[in-house]
């Protein structure tokens, strides 16, 4: 399980998360919504060890890894898919596989590659391909093929319909439900937010880098700190629930 508790995080004399506390659960889809600029990001990043807290506490399972360097905490067991995919291009997709395991324990290495191309068929079908000749779909599918094979309890997943065919954008998020159901606790940014509410169990809003909503996705629908959380800060003037 990950705990964030009164995370802070600043650029500058700009504080970008401020006080942002969430849970991310086995087997459950914990969806951040948020308007631009609202410290989604960030707060994955934060998590992820690439942006370092100047207050506030992150555990796994109980441990302590607030500020750890990145390739600890993919060590401990949190892999992020970035926003855009960032696969690497000129590899195959099976070398971007691969290197996705480098940190994970090597005994388990075929086990976990067969997995993942169980999860995702095509990038067995496409193994010997460059990555950067696959539609974004599919390479959005790499990249959470990729992460998977550092064998993570817990994935942060920024943006993953991003820049996605509509028609394609179901067949993604359908992706993560089945992840979370493999017992993956999800941590996802997702700005397509009637899509993300579909696949999610949990829904936290952040405005201006605060929690503004925290509860069951059946709950966030309705839940008008929610509406303007995700509208952005115009919307903020209106009246309180």
């Amino acid at each position: 399980m990950l705990d964030v508790s009164d995370l802070h995080v600043s650029y500058g004399n700009v504080e970008a998360v401020r006080g942002i506390g969430m849970t991310v659960r086995p087997g459950r889809v914990t969806l951040v919504l948020g308007a631009n600029g609202a410290g989604k990001t960030t707060t994955l990043k934060a998590v992820a060890g690439l942006e370092r807290p100047h207050a506030g506490k992150v555990t796994l399972d109980g441990t302590d890894i607030t500020g750890l360097a990145p390739h600890k905490i993919v060590r401990r067991g949190i892999a992020l898919v970035p926003e855009g995919r960032r696969v690497f291009s000129p590899l195959t997709v099976g070398e971007n596989l691969r290197m996705g395991g480098y940190t994970a324990d090597r005994s388990k290495a075929t086990e976990t590659l067969d997995r993942v191309n169980e999860m995702f068929p095509i990038l067995a079908e496409r193994a010997g391909s460059a990555a950067g000749l696959l539609s974004g779909g599919e390479q959005q599918m790499l990249a959470f093929g990729r992460a998977l094979m550092s064998q993570p309890s817990i994935m942060l997943l920024d943006e993953p319909s991003m820049g996605l065919a509509p028609a394609v954008v179901d067949s993604i998020l359908a992706k993560v439900r089945q992840m979370a159901d493999s017992g993956i606790g999800i941590l996802m940014v997702e700005q397509n937010a009637e899509a993300g509410l579909d696949v999610a169990d949990d829904v936290v809003a952040v405005a201006r880098g605060e929690v503004v909503f925290s509860g069951p996705a059946a709950e966030a629908r309705d839940n008008t700190s929610v509406l303007r959380a995700f509208l952005g800060e115009a919307a903020l003037a209106g009246t309180d629930d």
